[in-house]
């Protein structure tokens, strides 16, 4: 057999693999009985955004190493999964990824699951779950449980309400016009939010925190080597717990709140009260000091506690 009767073959082959490489997908389904849609794209980036009519629409380019897309009802759910031949395990390469858009119905739950693949929520009202490793959260007018996770990657919201939970390792968490109840989780990262949250839990770890409230009723902080600063309206009844190691503590309140302070430093921390000018008690023995107070009819709480670092209180 001849060189050239070897080699067409292998080309006619060649050719007939690249075909669907970067494979185009313009794709919809109409719905029945469907309550959630769960998607996968270990890749690239995927925008999902809702809208008011019974159909999915998926449109996009699927990557190179992609087989093909799987899009299909099974029973009261719909599965979008973006699969890659079982050879290729390397999902941390130089890969483009998928990329993709879709459309579904804006009252139908949405789990999406991915690796180092970008995801984006936009006007979503039946719950979202999005969870990824090294790429990057953003969510715009969702509502209801919304649960927003990323190991590397930063996360940006604007309009959530309901339960809203946002988690980060190592990225920043950015939160505008946020209501409801509000969880922020960083490790090794910033927290920026500005949000009417009445109940509002904040867990972060080498990294600051500055948060901008309305009327709240529960506020709780915790955070180790690093700042916090927030601004708040406490609500009657209502009640702030603030904790930090080797972190300051700032925080600023409506004139007129009715709230007892306990207020204590420890490991050569400092205590400034601008809210009524009493100073804090300092140790006999040791660096630690303390404070208490009240303000009108005193039935709110603040707490506060830090190791090696300044509590602020202030109108």
């Amino acid at each position: 057999m001849s060189i050239l009767q070897k080699v067409i073959p292998m080309m006619l082959f060649s050719v007939a693999c690249s075909s669907f490489a970067g494979e185009q997908i313009d794709k919809s389904l109409t719905l029945r009985d469907v309550s959630s849609v769960n998607i996968e794209n270990l890749r690239g980036k995927v925008t999902v955004i809702g809208w008011d009519k019974n159909i999915i629409a998926v449109k996009g380019e699927l990557e190179d190493e992609a087989e093909g897309l799987l899009f299909k009802q099974q029973g009261s759910s719909v599965k979008i999964k973006v699969e890659l031949e079982k050879h290729n395990n390397n999902f941390w390469g130089h890969h483009k990824g998928s990329i993709l858009t879709i459309h579904m119905p804006k009252n139908i739950r949405v789990s999406f699951d991915g690796i180092s693949s970008d995801i984006s929520f936009e006007n979503l009202h039946a719950s979202a779950e999005g969870k990824t490793v090294s790429g990057n959260v953003n969510a715009i007018n969702l509502s209801e449980r919304i649960e927003l996770i990323s190991v590397s990657g930063d996360i940006d919201s604007k309009k959530l309400s309901g339960k809203v939970s946002l988690s980060t390792v190592s990225g920043n968490i950015k939160d505008r016009q946020s209501s409801g109840r509000l969880s922020l989780r960083v490790i090794s990262g910033e927290i920026d939010s500005q949000s009417t949250a009445k109940e509002v839990e904040i867990e972060n770890v080498s990294g600051d925190i500055k948060i901008s409230l309305n009327e709240v009723d529960e506020l709780t902080v915790s955070n180790i080597s690093g700042d916090f600063s927030g601004s708040l309206s406490l609500n009657d009844g209502g009640e702030v717990k603030m904790s930090s190691i080797s972190g300051g503590l700032a925080l600023k309140l409506q004139k007129n709140v009715n709230a007892s302070f306990r207020l204590s430093t420890s490991a050569s921390g400092d205590i400034i009260n601008k809210v009524t000018g009493q100073k804090a008690n300092k140790a006999k023995y040791g660096p630690s000091s303390t404070l208490q107070f009240e303000t009108g009819s005193a039935n709110a709480n603040v707490r506060a506690s830090t190791v090696s670092g300044v509590i602020n209180v202030s109108h």
